[in-house]
C-alpha cells in the first residue's frame, strides 16, 4: 500500500493507531514533538525521501546572512526539507564568540521549525586536547578521544563542551513554547582518518565509550530530551558487520547514516552499485532494528554532470526499497567558484534539480505540514 500516492496531494496521516507503528527511539523522556518527529520521519521513509542541505540558510553561492533564503529556494521556491548547521564554534573558542553563534544558530533552527522544516546538527568538533582544529594534523593533533572519557585528563573539560550544547539545545524555544527537535549527528565520518576521532587514532573500546557517554549525560544528565542520535561512519564498508564495528549499542542510538562522495562522481569516479548495497545495509538495520535510517551526506563538487541528481542520485535510491528519511548533500560556499553542492540560479544542472524536485519520491520543505504533531499532511 503506498501510503503518500502523490506528494502534491494533502493527504491525512494519522500516526500510531492501535499501536500499529512502534519504533524504538532511545529517549523515553523526549518531547511529544520530537517522538512526532521521529514516527513521521519513519513513517515517510517508507515511500519518499525528504530532502537536506547543509547550511542551507546561513548562506549560499555569492551571499550570506539573508532572511529567509537559500539557494535551494532561489531554484525551486521551496528550502530544503531538512537543513544542516553545525556546533564546529561551541568549543575551542572564545565564550564571546561561542554566544554569538549560539544566538545565530537558535534563530535558524526555531525559524526552521517555524516553517515546518527539519534540522540536523553535524559537530566539527575541535580538538579539545590539542591545536589543530577538527581535522587530524600531523605532529599537531592529539589522540583526544581515550582522553575525554570518564576517567581521562581532558573529561571534565569534555563535560563542559556538553553543557554548552546542552544549554543550546534547552534555548531553542519557539513561539508555540515548544522546544525544537533536532537530529544530532556526532563524531560523524569516523571510519576515516581525516577527523581527530577517526579510526586510526581512536581504539573501538573508547569510541563506544565516549558516544555513550555523550549520550547518558546529555539525555540522561542534563535534560536534553529533543534530540534524535545519528550514528554516521564514511562509506568504509561492505557488510552490516563492517558497519556496526563501532556501534555503541541500541539504547544510544536513533538514526543509522552513512556519508558516500566517494561512490557518486567525487574525481570523475562512479561506483553506484557499492552506493546501492551500502544503503541497503543501513536501511536494513534500521527496518530490523525498528530504527531510522538517512543518507546523512552526499553529493558531488560543483555539480559539473548536468543529470547528476535524476540519473545518479534519484536512480540511486530508488533502484532498492531502501527506507531512507532523508538525503542530505554538503554546503554551498560563499566565495568560492567551485565549492558547492546544491545548484543556484544559472548553475548547469538547474533544469535536471527542478525535475528531481517535482518527482512525487521527494520531499521539500513546502510539501510538509504538521511533521511535529501525530497527525500531519504532505502538500
Amino acid at each position: 500500500m503506498n501510503i503518500f500516492p502523490n506528494k502534491k496531494n494533502a493527504l491525512l496521516i494519522v500516526l500510531m493507531t492501535a499501536g500499529h507503528f512502534l519504533f524504538a527511539q532511545i529517549d523515553k523522556n523526549a518531547t511529544k514533538e520530537t517522538k512526532n518527529l521521529y514516527n513521521n520521519l519513519k513513517l515517510i521513509s517508507k515511500e519518499h525521501i525528504l530532502f537536506g542541505h547543509q547550511h542551507a540558510l546561513e548562506y549560499g553561492h555569492g551571499w550570506s546572512n539573508e532572511n529567509n533564503k537559500s539557494d535551494v529556494k532561489l531554484v525551486t521556491g521551496s528550502h530544503p526539507a531538512v537543513v544542516g548547521i553545525d556546533f564546529s564554534d561551541f568549543s575551542g573558542q572564545s565564550k564571546e564568540k561561542t554566544e554569538k553563534e549560539k544566538e545565530r544558530l537558535k534563530k535558524n533552527v526555531i525559524d526552521t521549525y517555524g516553517r515546518g522544516g527539519i534540522t540536523t546538527v553535524s559537530w566539527h568538533f575541535n580538538n579539545p586536547a590539542s591545536d589543530g582544529g577538527f581535522y587530524w594534523k600531523d605532529g599537531i593533533s592529539t589522540a583526544s578521544i581515550s582522553l575525554i572519557k570518564p576517567g581521562g585528563s581532558h573529561h571534565q573539560e569534555y563535560k563542559e563542551i556538553l553543557k554548552t550544547i546542552a544549554d543550546f539545545a534547552h534555548s531553542v524555544k519557539a513561539k508555540d513554547g515548544k522546544l525544537a527537535p533536532m537530529i544530532f549527528r556526532p563524531f560523524h565520518e569516523f571510519d576515516g582518518d581525516w577527523f581527530w576521532w577517526g579510526k586510526k587514532y581512536t581504539f573501538r573500546e573508547d569510541f563506544i565509550t565516549v558516544w555513550q557517554f555523550t549520550v547518558s549525560y546529555l539525555r540522561d544528565t542534563l535534560g536534553v530530551h529533543n534530540f534524535i542520535y545519528a550514528f554516521s561512519p564514511d562509506n568504509r564498508f561492505n557488510s552490516e558487520e563492517e558497519y556496526l564495528e563501532r556501534y555503541p549499542g541500541d539504547d544510544y542510538v536513533d538514526l543509522f547514516g552513512m556519508d558516500d562522495y566517494g561512490d557518486f562522481g567525487r574525481e570523475g569516479k562512479y561506483d553506484l552499485e557499492a552506493a546501492k548495497k551500502k544503503l541497503k545495509i543501513i536501511s536494513g538495520i534500521a527496518i530490523k532494528k525498528k530504527k531510522l535510517a538517512a543518507f546523512t551526506e552526499t553529493g558531488l563538487e560543483s555539480i559539473p554532470n548536468s543529470t547528476w541528481w535524476t540519473q545518479t542520485l534519484l536512480k540511486t535510491l530508488q533502484s532498492e526499497k531502501l527506507e531512507l528519511a532523508y538525503v542530505l548533500v554538503w554546503r554551498n560556499d560563499i566565495t568560492s567558484p567551485t565549492h558547492y553542492y546544491a545548484p543556484f540560479p544559472g548553475q548547469l544542472s538547474v533544469p535536471d534539480f527542478i525535475k528531481f524536485y517535482d518527482d512525487p519520491y521527494t520531499l521539500f520543505e513546502n510539501n510538509l505540514k504538521n511533521v511535529y504533531q501525530k497527525k500531519f499532511r504532505l502538500k
